[in-house]
């Protein structure tokens, strides 16, 4: 089974969360494909949606 995750933006500006403990910038409306899962993955917070392997990134919670 393959733990592989989709991050997608569905945002207007960049959003940043850190991978194995550095700094990833994911740009508006970008995706982006990590094959080892969430082990190593933070993501801060913000609006978010989660379908099977995909997640959507949305704006910021306010």
């Amino acid at each position: 089974m393959s733990n592989q995750i989709t991050i997608r933006s569905d945002r207007e500006t960049d959003y940043v969360f850190q991978y194995k403990g550095k700094d990833v910038t994911l740009k508006a409306g970008g995706i982006l494909s990590i094959a080892d899962g969430l082990d190593e993955v933070v993501l801060p917070t913000c609006a978010m949606k989660i379908v099977k392997n995909l997640i959507v990134i949305k704006n910021d919670v306010k």
